[in-house]
Order: C-alpha cells, then structure tokens, then sequence
C-alpha cells in the first residue's frame, strides 16, 4: 500500500516539476508554497537536493529506495513507497510528535524526483538487500 502525502502537497510537487521543466528554476511562488506546507524542512531539503545528496537505488530484480547523505555526512536510508526515513528526526518529528509532514531528508527525495536530480545507481541485489538491512545506530 503506497502512502500519499496531502493532496496539497502533492499538487504542489507536480507543479514545481511541471515548472521547473519549462523553466530550469523553482518559483518563489513555489518556494512560498514549500515553506507554507513544509515550513523549515523546506529549505533544509533544498539545500540537500542543491548538494545532490539524494541517490536512487535500483536492483535488476526492480526493487528500489534512495539513500540521503544527511548534513552532517550520515546516510540515510528513504522509503517513498511508503512514507519513511531513517532518521531520527523523522522518528521523533513526524512519527511521534506530529509535528511536521516529514523530515528533510524525504522531502529532498521528493523535490529530487520533481526536479529530475535525482542520482540513479543500480546495485545487485545482494547489495540492495544490504541496504535494507543495515540497521541503523
């Protein structure tokens, strides 16, 4: 089952694509928009996808999740398909307070994807399971 994020959201991200493919550039009307729903992880997640720190990773046997170097050089592991990462911002954040839509490190998965920045690496499938399996500190 794929988790969604608000419909507002989501219409924002398809705009922000829909523009940023016409244009090279990311309204301000858009950055307003990210700040709005979004609020600081807004530019904390640009600033990530601004370092390219947003990686996909692929496997022959079609499975898939991207990995965010973090700001403070720490990799973590995001799932789109349902709405996570492994941090514990999105932890604490998102999963216990309530706070905040996600963390910076899935919204830079999602403004990657928007904005076509997205690093693609293909592993074995042995490697991917790796990933998926590392457990985190």
């Amino acid at each position: 089952m794929e988790v969604f994020l608000p419909s507002v959201a989501e219409e924002l991200l398809r705009e922000i694509k829909r523009s940023y493919q016409e244009t090279s550039q990311i309204s301000d009307e858009h950055l307003l928009g990210l700040k709005f729903i979004f609020g600081p992880t807004a530019l904390y997640a640009l600033d990530l996808v601004d370092q390219r720190s947003v990686t996909h990773v692929t496997s022959p046997s079609g499975r898939s999740t991207f990995q965010v170097t973090g700001s403070s050089g720490k990799l973590y592991t995001c799932y789109k398909a349902c709405h996570y990462c492994s941090c514990p911002a999105f932890s604490y954040t998102v999963l216990r307070r309530g706070d905040s839509l996600v963390c910076k490190h899935l919204l830079a998965v999602y403004l990657s994807q928007a904005l076509g920045v997205c690093q693609e690496v293909t592993v074995s499938d042995k490697q991917l399971s790796d990933i998926l399996l590392t457990k985190e500190d």
